[in-house]
């Protein structure tokens, strides 16, 4: 066997596996680069449109359901999944400050029989699969139209009434009330501590969307007392610049609280797909910045995001809402170069509608965005689309343009712990069949990029979890490259051996 330490000497060697660093020189030994690509998909709770599939669920069927979601994720060749953990004030996990989620158990407040904690499990289980797992938060909704039971005890609009609202059909924190803004990170934050998460995420709901009256009135959101209260304090802006400097607070609150409590976390945001009609040139639709008051290019200008993802839910030909002109635009946007995925409709392929997607319409925006030099990823909206499989988006995409495995692109801003020495082991088990011990002796990288080149040339990559000891090898390869990869998707260490004679 063959003991040494990733980028340094061989310090022992015995057994029949004959296998040496490779010589600097040796050309045959450079393995590619990995390939870096963001390739998520949104699993939503609210209403049960992807997981749980209904409310009430035994906790072995919620439980198989969620390990399904996971597994076509994986064959898919996704490499990320973003859970709903938190729809309307409540909580998809195990928490003292908001009451259970009725997607989950049917009544809001009630714990699930037998307990446990789906979140827990979601990280578990996503890392064992190579998948990041980014907790997905909905900071302001307090009831969604769709919600059956009522509010429980423990709910803020239960327990604090005054800083809540019905507003149409649902029930909305406001956010202008100093009091919501903290309730909110106090929450994100609880998970980041508690959980094993690889970023938190918030979707386009801050402000509501506009909604009407059965007779076709705006329905004003009920704000005055909030926003009386602030000019009362000394505050000078007006309302709508208030509203927008109430939604900026939050997301620069949120962004610097989870950096001060796990660096290596990141922070994305998923806004509407136009900030405002005009941007770029040709541009028509919905006004994000006039009416969800989301000025999401501040966030990008300024830093506040780890990573942006607009949500482009318009087919590539629709002129007016460009996909490609509005890639362009927020990529200009991204002058900090933070992390640009964008949001795709995935889920309108093949859904019943005269005007249903092809899977060709998905494969071209992915090529799309590949094409953008300020994007490195997409999100697909939802997981329904890939457990259906209509008109085979997953397998499309597994077999096209997610056939390689990718990594998550670095994000070398952050600042997780160091994985310190790591040290690499290549033996034989004792049939004969080679695998690699791998070992950090400081903190565990996420991931282990383990590559082999067989005897035409080629070379085979697989990602692999950090907290992996052991790792089987292809018995005919003659090269084995591993990299260790940080938290932050930062390279760390890479060493490649040459395996020169075999039991």
């Amino acid at each position: 066997m063959v003991l040494l330490a990733l980028g340094a000497r061989v310090v022992s060697a015995q057994g029949p596996l004959v296998a040496v660093p490779c010589a600097g020189a040796d050309s045959s030994c450079v393995a590619p680069a990995p390939v870096r690509e963001f390739r998520g998909v949104w699993v939503a709770s609210v209403s049960n449109i992807d997981w749980p599939s209904r409310p009430g669920l035994p906790t072995d069927s919620a439980q198989r359901e969620l390990l399904a979601i996971l597994d076509r994720a994986q064959t898919s060749g996704l490499n990320a999944v973003i859970l709903q953990v938190r729809p309307s004030g409540d909580a998809l996990y195990e928490s003292t400050l908001e009451p259970w989620s009725e997607y989950l158990t049917g009544r809001q407040g009630l714990a699930p029989r037998p307990r446990w904690d789906p979140l827990a499990f979601a990280v578990t289980e996503a890392h064992r699969r190579g998948l990041e797992l980014h907790a997905w938060f909905n900071p302001y909704r307090a009831k969604h139209s769709s919600a059956k039971t009522p509010l429980a005890s423990s709910h803020l609009a239960t327990r604090r009434g005054r800083l809540v609202h019905r507003y149409g059909q649902q029930v909305w924190m406001d956010p202008g009330e100093p009091e919501v803004l903290a309730h909110t990170v106090r929450v994100v934050l609880d998970v980041v501590r508690r959980y094993d998460i690889d970023g938190v995420h918030l979707d386009d709901y801050f402000y509501p969307y506009p909604e009407k009256t059965r007779r076709g009135r705006p329905i004003v959101f009920p704000d005055a007392g909030a926003f009386a209260r602030y000019r009362a304090r000394g505050g000078r802006l007006a309302k709508d610049d208030w509203r927008r400097a109430n939604v900026d607070s939050l997301v620069r609150t949120l962004h610097d609280g989870i950096h001060r409590v796990k660096p290596w976390v990141k922070f994305g945001v998923s806004p509407f797909g136009i900030w405002r009609p005009g941007y770029p040139a040709g541009i028509r639709g919905f006004d994000a910045y006039a009416e969800l008051y989301a000025d999401a290019r501040t966030w990008a200008r300024e830093g506040w995001v780890d990573y942006l993802s607009p949500q482009l839910y318009w087919p590539s030909g629709r002129p007016e809402q460009s996909y490609p002109d509005l890639l362009r635009w927020w990529g200009e946007q991204n002058t900090l170069g933070r992390h640009l995925w964008p949001g795709n409709f995935t889920s309108r392929v093949g859904d019943g509608t005269r005007t249903a997607w092809s899977v060709s319409e998905i494969l071209s925006q992915v090529t799309m965005t590949r094409a953008e030099p300020m994007a490195s990823g997409n999100i697909h909206f939802s997981m329904r689309a890939f457990l259906s499989d209509r008109d085979s988006v997953g397998t499309r995409l597994a077999v096209g343009p997610y056939a390689t495995p990718a990594l998550i692109p670095a994000s070398p801003w952050l600042q997780p712990p160091s994985t310190g020495t790591v040290r690499l082991e290549v033996a034989t088990t004792a049939a004969g069949e080679p695998f690699a011990r791998v070992q950090a002796d400081s903190v565990a990288p996420r991931w282990w990029v383990v590559q082999e080149r067989e005897a035409s040339g080629v070379w085979r990559t697989r990602i692999v979890p950090g907290a992996w000891r052991e790792i089987p090898l292809t018995a005919q390869a003659d090269r084995v490259a591993v990299r260790a990869i940080d938290r932050a998707g930062v390279e760390r260490a890479v060493q490649t051996m040459r395996i020169t004679a075999r039991p």
